[in-house]
């Protein structure tokens, strides 16, 4: 009996890609790693499960870890989430400021990384190491003279006053600017011997050869955008047009005065992380091919 749990033992172990001594046992080394990293995952997941959990209640309230048990409130509270307290809008919202975000920061910064790499431009270098400062400004700071710029022009209050401001990055042109270098410069001299133009060349040559990065980057802005809340909590007065992380806070505050349960705020905060989530999932190889071209 204890040779055919040790075998069965084995076998699992080599099916998730565990190795064995030259003796033909277990290596511990290995099996310590694997437990280590399960154990890492299950930390960083628990917080996800107890709010699913929580989601299910009546009330939401925790004090035992008996608590811990779904109930058969799901329909209900998502239902009263997205109807009752407008988180459909609010999803709404965040999906369309994320979906502009996204793609005017891709062309900005494809154009940019273009110019950078492939054309000859005074003092280029030194534009370049500009743009990697601005990353050293913290957000916060940029706050008092763009709220007093946005107001001055009109745009309180709209779409274009949560997008417009975030489309330039200097995160996205770097790494764009790594990838585009890692081309083959023959490629780059076919091209320019045909007498292709900058934007065919962007067009039919570039992108077709950074999908998977585009891809990648794509995936970081929309979980940068998504995840928004200080600006359009400023900036955005009307609580139809608030983004969902404001709609989540405010959720949150009523829960506090005793209006709602905590199992709502459990509901809108499981509706929040889906998309970004469900994007991380779908996408995950060309995040790690994008992280990778980060790194070199």
């Amino acid at each position: 009996m204890l040779g055919t749990i040790v075998e069965y033992s084995k076998r699992w172990y080599r099916a998730v890609g565990g190795t064995e001594t030259a003796a033909g046992g277990i290596d511990w080394e290995t099996v310590g790693v694997h437990a280590l990293l399960a154990l890492s995952v299950f930390l960083l997941v628990l917080p996800v499960l107890i709010a699913a959990v929580v989601s299910t209640k009546e009330t939401g309230i925790v004090t035992t870890p008996a608590d811990l048990v779904p109930g058969s409130y799901a329909y209900e509270n998502y239902r009263r989430a997205l109807v009752d307290f407008n988180f459909d809008q609010f999803l709404l919202n965040s999906f369309v400021m994320s979906i502009v975000i996204v793609v005017g920061k891709l062309l900005l910064s494809l154009l940019a990384a273009l110019a950078i790499v492939y054309y000859r431009i005074p003092y280029k270098d030194f534009v370049f190491l500009f743009i990697l400062f601005t990353l050293m400004l913290p957000v916060p700071v940029r706050f008092v003279p763009l709220y007093e710029l946005v107001v001055n022009i009109g745009w309180s209050n709209t779409l274009a006053a949560i997008t417009i401001p975030y489309l330039a990055s200097a995160t996205t042109v770097f790494i764009l600017r790594q990838h585009f270098l890692s081309i083959s410069p023959s490629m780059v001299e076919t091209a320019k011997l045909d007498g292709v133009g900058p934007i065919k060349f962007l067009v039919y040559v570039l992108i077709p050869m950074s999908k998977g990065v585009l891809v990648g980057v794509s995936v970081i802005m929309f979980v940068y955008a998504w995840n928004q809340y200080l600006w359009p909590l400023v900036i955005i007065d009307s609580e139809s047009r608030q983004v969902v992380q404001v709609g989540l806070s405010l959720l949150e505050g009523e829960a506090m005065a005793g209006d709602v349960a905590w199992a709502m705020v459990m509901s809108g905060a499981i509706l929040t992380l889906i998309p970004p989530l469900a994007l991380l999932v779908l996408f995950r190889k060309p995040l790690l091919q994008t992280f990778t071209i980060q790194q070199k």
